[in-house]
């Protein structure tokens, strides 16, 4: 009987330093030691330790593994944007690498699939799975890493800033998540500012709350719709924790926070003649003038299959201004990777969509068929 490895990728460092101790009879430090070897030089293989004894090697290599995702599919764009769909377990999430003159950002997944059923997302579309272990958070980035080219003998950190804008709900898998971050802003892990950390939520207020007092991160929330009515339409967790909750936890939250420095940003999917009107335009200045803010204005991304449209540049210009009008600083997204897959979750979506379609072509030719991979 095969004993399975423990995956120190699950550990955050007290995580880490609790497991050397009780599990492997070894001092913290050592456990500290293996940490900056996996996330400051990207090493998987113990036996690249060469501080790490021998003795405690072996130890390590008879009891745990360093395992994280792998590239199952890549899309490069010609502005240096990177789509990755990564393989977890028997299934695949989406990870994102967008590069800027002065900063690398990752998006990273926290769920396959999502519960949340969106209305306008692609993501959506495809249901809920399961939550992403801290292994399948944190090894996104530390995956993405090794694929841009980290160099070992360096220890340089290519990824500047995170965001928890991929597949999922991040504050549905709150266990998961804060050792995820913690590992992201621990200087023994990826040393990432906690301003340059992102976490964006569509309103679960009980994980908000939970969050508050315990991590310090930056803030952004999925509002897209300035009133109830609009906002249940198109996102039905609106129906359990309304507006006027959910700004209320935000205000909790960015007043415990100093990431933040005391505003949250707003993400707000424009979709053409549904939410990108100026009359809406104006009730969301109104909906946010007690919650200080910076409103990020995203056009729609068109996906197969999508009953919405993304706005002509005249209707987002009308929209700004219309905002601008008001005290809210208003940025527009700018378009990254046109020319690969846009929608968030998509390439994932065409990589079930071709398992699919070759588990129906073996089917035809009478050869065995994976249940699974439908």
């Amino acid at each position: 009987m095969t004993t399975e490895k423990i995956n120190l990728l699950d550990f955050d460092r007290q995580g880490l330093r609790t497991f050397f101790a009780e599990e492997l009879n070894e001092k913290a430090f050592r456990a500290e030691q293996v940490m900056k070897w996996i996330y400051h030089f990207g090493v998987d293989n113990f036996d690249d330790m060469n501080n790490i004894n021998k003795v405690l090697r072996e130890k390590l290599k008879e009891r745990c593994e360093i395992k994280a995702p792998v590239v199952s599919a890549a899309q490069h764009s010609t502005d240096g944007t990177i789509k990755w769909a990564m393989r977890v377990g028997d299934q695949d999430v989406e990870t994102v690498y967008i590069p800027e003159e002065d900063r690398a950002t990752l998006c990273v997944s926290s769920q396959v699939g999502c519960a949340l059923e969106c209305k306008f997302c692609s993501t959506a579309q495809q249901g809920f799975n399961r939550n992403l272990k801290v292994s399948e958070i944190i090894g996104q980035v530390w995956r993405a890493a090794r694929e841009i080219g980290l160099q070992k003998e360096t220890g340089r950190r290519p990824i500047t800033n995170v965001v928890m804008m991929g597949m999922g709900e991040p504050l549905l898998n709150m266990k998961n998540l804060i050792p995820a971050l913690e590992i992201m802003l621990d200087d023994l892990g990826f040393g990432l500012s906690k301003r340059r950390v992102t976490v964006s939520t569509s309103g679960v207020v009980s994980g908000l709350d939970q969050m508050t007092g315990k991590i310090d991160v930056a803030l952004a929330i999925s509002l897209h719709a300035p009133n109830d009515k609009l906002r249940s339409e198109i996102m039905p967790i609106n129906d359990r924790w309304d507006i006027q909750e959910f700004l209320a936890s935000v205000r909790r939250y960015i007043a415990s926070s100093n990431a933040n420095r005391g505003r949250v940003t707003v993400e707000y999917v424009l979709l053409d003649h549904v939410n990108d009107g100026t009359e809406h335009a104006h009730e969301l200045a109104a909906l946010m003038k007690d919650t200080p803010c910076k409103i990020n204005l995203i056009p729609f991304n068109p996906y197969p299959g999508s009953p919405y449209k993304k706005p002509s540049n005249s209707r987002i210009d009308r929209f700004q201004k219309a905002l601008m009008q008001y005290e809210h600083t208003v940025t527009t997204r700018k378009t990254r990777g046109d020319d690969i897959d846009a929608a968030c979750g998509q390439l994932v979506g065409d990589v079930i969509d071709r398992t699919k379609r070759t588990a129906v072509a073996k089917a035809a030719k009478g050869e065995s068929i994976d249940i699974k991979a439908l």
